[in-house]
């Protein structure tokens, strides 16, 4: 499959896009956040050094609401399903999208079934929960898990709804890097906001990754900002997205979890039933 051009420039770019948001050593226009310049620049030099392609799946388990037990058990079925390097599952996934689930702390023993699965497969694990913030604060947030444990690899920074009366949101963007991939991280909402995927970037990213709860009847919206994120950052987008039944009023959540390439154009896509895995090589 195509990959995105790289550019000759990555300083450059770097520079033209802090200074367009306002983001060199400052605190730009309203985000609760600074990227330095320097550092911009190191990381998307590093983004486009030539790297083997990577296999990423999109999973959207069975979830039973608080049941962190029984949801570890789905998710490392879903893991050994997708014959991945990468998997990442739909926002909250491992409690549901209920708003009071207490946080889910990176040793607590009923995610050794995750662990598990992704020490076997050699997998890197992106997992929706809830999550502590700072001083005591809750926030939703991805869990990165692999064969030696668990991490808290970023915090929701977009609320919406009925989510700040609950949660705080998260204070800056977030890179995982697979392989010499980097991927930025982004939850639900984060993906409708442009701010948001453009500062991701500008961390040297190859790709954007989101968990995501949305209505069937929302769907197209997925699609829409994923499209948006690729034209605008010429990168490749992956959204899981929640299947089922889950709290907050979700009687039936989307499914339909997908992969876009650089282009925009769908390569992998899910039903909207729950269990669903779908996989494409990066590269």
């Amino acid at each position: 499959m195509p990959g995105r051009a790289r550019s000759h420039d990555p300083a450059g770019r770097a520079s033209r896009v802090s200074r367009r948001l306002g983001l060199a050593n400052q605190r730009g226009r309203g985000l609760p956040f600074a990227v330095n310049a320097a550092s911009v620049a190191r990381r998307a030099s590093l983004a486009r050094m030539p790297h083997p392609p990577l296999t990423l799946a999109v999973a959207q388990p069975p979830c039973v609401a608080y049941d962190v037990a029984a949801n570890a058990l789905a998710h490392a079925d879903a893991i050994r399903a997708a014959e991945a390097r990468v998997v990442v599952f739909p926002e909250m996934s491992i409690t549901g999208y209920e708003l009071d689930a207490p946080v889910v702390p990176v040793e607590d023993e009923r995610l050794a079934p995750v662990v598990a699965a992704c020490a076997e497969t050699k997998t890197l694990a992106l997992v929706g929960a809830p999550v502590a913030g700072d001083a005591g604060r809750r926030c939703i947030g991805i869990l990165a898990v692999d064969g030696t444990g668990v991490r808290v690899a970023y915090r929701k920074m977009w609320l919406g709804g009925a989510e700040p009366r609950h949660f705080a949101p998260g204070a800056e963007p977030a890179v995982v890097e697979v392989a010499g991939w980097r991927l930025g991280l982004a939850v639900c909402r984060d993906t409708g906001v442009p701010r948001h995927a453009a500062v991701t970037a500008a961390l040297g990213i190859d790709a954007y990754v989101a968990g995501a709860l949305d209505r069937p009847e929302e769907i197209g919206v997925q699609d829409e900002r994923a499209r948006r994120v690729t034209a605008d950052h010429g990168i490749w987008v992956a959204i899981a997205s929640f299947a089922g039944s889950t709290g907050g009023g979700y009687d039936r959540a989307a499914g339909r979890s997908r992969i876009w390439d650089p282009r925009g154009r769908v390569v992998a896509e899910a039903g909207p039933e729950p269990g669903a895995v779908v996989r494409a090589s990066l590269g």
